[in-house]
């Protein structure tokens, strides 16, 4: 008899089968003498969309809403219906004694394969694999102790709630929109108030009014020290400014008190997932997104590093016992690393283990596994190198400094200067700057010598990807797992844009941000839908009660919008005309750049906003040609000598059939697959 293996992805399919021996490779999964390793695509199946639900709810109307289901079943997405079917059939075969679970261990993977199972009715006995690294030895541990699946359900549970909340704010609430503002506007109970963190910054920025102010500092022997006052903006009028110094300069100054302090700072603890994203886009401006692909790819492709989406910054008591073999894994990497072997491994931070503190997984650590050098990109490099040096940390001794302030007084006024000196670099052995030195006397006469600087109050910073991470992780807003997909939705829904590395709201996202109820947009309630997802996880709180609250709400988001009298104004809208039928045409951003397309709903015309620069060289000055769709079909043109050209093959006239597959090739967007509700708006606005 055999275990059925199902693993999330083709990659972690093929990595589990040759741990556990399942050599014979088939199209769709591994065989062995005692297991069969199949896998999902992320999810084969979805909830049911509203018209599979309600004949009513085919038609995009105001009538209809809130949409408020009974029940929402769960069926296929159409492009993975092949491996489902391979998944069932294996399910039914007499050999087949039990399935374990081996999805991502987490929220989402334990949804992806729960529905898998529930879909092909499988009644047989189900186990959970619950690892955290993907290295051989986690591997054969992990199913060395498999668990039952029961004592995962309360995840499951979660997993359904968050799934079923969104589908109800996101559907009920996108629909409203789109149906009463006639325009494709995409809400929910995460993304709108993720949103509104980045336009309230912006708010913020466009208020602020600079004002100029005045510091007066004291020179002694190179190092300075300004003028002690309660509040440093207050000196707003030179004129004031230079008398202060006048009267200082009729007095000597004296030192009055010298005062002697230890301080010490330990290392940071290991990275969570969001932390990881954040410092990253801070040093090398990865996005979310590239942060947690080139992690993944770390987890589980080179094996190196643990469970990447991890909301932990600590450890769990039983990891003391792999330290060592983790620090072999990097010695090549931290020069330290072979002392703190030399000293036994010991972990000077033992405040990083802490069962408590440990959520489904431990933090961010490199593995046991050695690393394979010339197999890491340069941004694979970097973000390992990130997660090593932080472990590292754990064995060095604090950062200590001996910190001595020099109180000096002219006449009533104060000037404190600080001078540091480091007793022992520990984990800061990279980043050491001591300030410069000088022997202070108790009762030292100092001579004057005062400056007057102009100085100008700053803007707050518009928000990059590192800062919104933040935001979104103190306000409860997403998961580790979910922050960068969010990140890019709203992107992706041209709701926000990058501007070189900060964040905008565009026009179209700020009017949403109007229309939208006021209750969505604050981060408070949905900090406390997340919360009460996480006790829903842990059997804390009952997940009927958490989606009748969404519910309720929903039906009081969707009157709000009903009754609303705010106006909208659609910015994508241009005054250029469609040549077919006459109506405006309207921008749409896609991979391959802008597009213009009709706003009749029965007409199909769209082309380039842009001309593309294409591979195709200029005859006369060789540089690349700029394919231009016009009145006149189309064409090449050079943008530097005007030269055009028609496109052809081999000299060759160009048929109508090759003209029409060529713009077809130039049009085309080459957007990811589609989601559900992205298809349904997309129809709905076809149909209007």
């Amino acid at each position: 008899m055999k275990q059925l293996i199902l693993a999330e992805k083709p990659s972690v399919a093929r990595d589990l089968s040759k741990t556990l021996g399942a050599t014979q490779k088939h199209k769709n999964y591994f065989e062995g003498d005692k297991v069969v390793v199949t896998w999902a695509l992320g999810h084969l199946l979805g909830l049911q969309m509203p018209e599979d639900l309600n004949k009513k709810w085919g038609k995009w109307q105001m009538e209809t809403l809130p949409m408020l289901p009974k029940k929402i079943g769960i069926k296929p997405l159409p492009k993975t219906q092949g491996q489902l079917k391979t998944i069932s059939s294996l399910a039914k075969r007499k050999d087949i004694k039990e399935a374990v679970i081996a999805t991502d261990a987490g929220r989402e993977g334990e949804l992806v394969a729960r529905w898998i199972l529930q879909y092909i009715r499988f009644n047989k006995p189900v186990k959970r694999l619950w690892i955290s690294s993907q290295t051989n030895k986690a591997v054969k541990e992990g199913f060395a102790s498999l668990k039952p699946v029961k004592e995962y359900d309360n995840l499951y549970y979660s997993a359904l709630a968050r799934a079923k909340a969104d589908w109800l704010v996101g559907l009920n609430v996108t629909r409203a929109l789109t149906v009463k503002y006639d325009d494709n506007l995409s809400a929910g109970r995460v993304q709108t108030p993720t949103l509104a963190q980045v336009d309230q910054q912006a708010q913020k920025i466009n208020r602020f009014k600079p004002q100029q102010y005045y510091t007066i500092s004291l020179d002694v022997a190179g190092q300075k020290a300004d003028r002690q006052q309660k509040d440093k903006y207050q000196l707003k009028d030179l004129p004031a400014a230079q008398e202060i110094v006048k009267e200082l300069e009729t007095h000597s100054g004296k030192v009055v008190d010298i005062s002697q302090k230890d301080k010490s700072q330990q290392a940071p603890l290991p990275y969570d997932l969001t932390e990881l994203q954040r410092e990253a886009n801070q040093i090398y401006g990865y996005s979310a997104k590239k942060t947690l692909s080139l992690v993944q790819s770390l987890y589980e492709i080179h094996k190196i590093v643990s469970y990447p989406r991890t909301d932990s910054k600590y450890l769990s008591t039983d990891l003391k016992s792999t330290m060592k073999e983790r620090l072999q894994a990097i010695s090549n990497l931290v020069p330290e690393a072979k002392h703190y072997l030399a000293n036994g491994s010991h972990v000077v931070l033992q405040k990083a283990f802490n069962d408590k503190k440990v959520t489904d997984h431990h933090a961010l650590i490199p593995t046991e596994q050695k690393p394979r050098y010339e197999k890491l990109s340069q941004d694979e490099h970097r973000i390992y190198s990130m997660i090593v040096k932080r472990f590292a940390g754990l064995f060095a001794q604090p950062y200590q400094i001996k910190q001595e302030k020099i109180t000096v007084q002219t006449g009533q006024d104060i000037f404190v200067f600080t001078q540091e000196k480091v007793v022992e670099a520990g984990w800061k052995t990279d980043k050491v700057q001591e300030s410069k030195q000088r022997d202070w006397q108790i009762g030292e006469k100092i001579t004057p010598k005062f400056k007057v600087s102009a100085k100008q109050t700053t803007p707050p910073a518009p928000l990059n990807e590192g800062s919104l991470l933040a935001k979104m992780e103190k306000y409860g807003l997403g998961t580790p797992a979910t922050r960068a997909e969010i990140i890019e939705k709203l992107v992706k829904t041209e709701l926000m844009e990058r501007t070189g590395k900060s964040l905008q709201v565009t026009p179209k996202g700020k009017q949403l941000l109007h229309l939208v109820n006021p209750a969505l947009i604050t981060p408070e309630l949905t900090a406390k839908w997340e919360k009460q997802l996480e006790q829903i996880a842990h059997g804390k709180y009952n997940s009927q009660n958490f989606i009748s609250e969404i519910e309720k709400e929903t039906g009081q988001l969707v009157a709000e919008i009903k009754n609303s009298q705010q106006k909208y104004q659609d910015h994508s809208l241009t005054s250029k005309k469609c040549p077919k039928c006459g109506s405006l045409l309207k921008e749409k951003n896609t991979r391959n750049g802008k597009i213009l397309v009709c706003t009749a709903p029965d007409c199909d015309y769209h082309r380039r906003a842009e001309a593309k620069v294409t591979n195709h060289r200029c005859p006369q000055c060789h540089r690349k040609m700029l394919l231009i769709e016009g009145k006149n079909g189309t064409y090449f043109r050079c943008k530097y000598d005007g030269t055009t050209e028609k496109p052809t093959g081999k000299n060759k006239k160009m048929t109508k059939h090759e003209e029409k597959r060529l713009l077809k090739k130039v049009n085309q967007d080459d957007e990811p697959v589609e989601s559900p509700l992205a298809a349904a708006l997309k129809k709905a606005m076809q149909e209007k």
